[in-house]
């Protein structure tokens, strides 16, 4: 099974996803350090040390030069790709979240703190700060090339 994997677009796939994975994992590990306590809703949002669509991005964008090449044209587009969604994540994302925290805070002072009456509170945490953004796609660099070199050992 392994062999059908190596050095295919399944590898590809494979390593995006997993770094995505892990990153979240990473993200979960690192909240329940510094705020002591277990979230598993940590797992499914977006937002957070580190960026889980860099890790995943840059770990396909990556495994797609190994597997390709480097100078080859599916690279360029997985590394467009992976640029834009990371200019996204740290970009129109992060300025949503801030936008969304300021209409909270008029919210609640216009509704007496009662944010329940309009429908509740609107999600603050979407995008990434530059350094999340930044150490998710290290890690999923890191990641593509421990994870291709896995399967040409195995």
């Amino acid at each position: 099974m392994i062999e059908n994997i190596s050095n295919s677009g399944y590898e590809a796939l494979a390593s995006g996803l997993l770094a995505a994975f892990f990153a979240q994992v990473i993200k979960f590990i690192i909240f329940t350090i510094q705020s002591r306590k277990i979230n598993f809703k940590i797992f499914t949002t977006t937002g957070g040390m580190p960026s889980s669509h860099s890790a995943g991005v840059m770990s396909l964008s990556t495994t797609v030069g190994l597997v390709e090449g480097f100078d080859s044209m599916f690279f360029a587009i997985a590394l467009g790709y992976a640029l834009i969604t990371m200019y996204d994540a740290a970009g129109v994302r992060r300025a949503a979240g801030k936008t969304a925290a300021c209409l909270n805070r008029m919210m609640e002072d216009f509704y007496k703190h009662d944010v329940q009456a309009i429908g509740g509170k609107l999600k603050e945490l979407l995008g990434h700060t530059p350094f999340e953004v930044i150490m998710g796609a290290i890690f999923g660099v890191l990641f593509a090339f421990a994870f291709h070199q896995y399967l040409l050992n195995y």
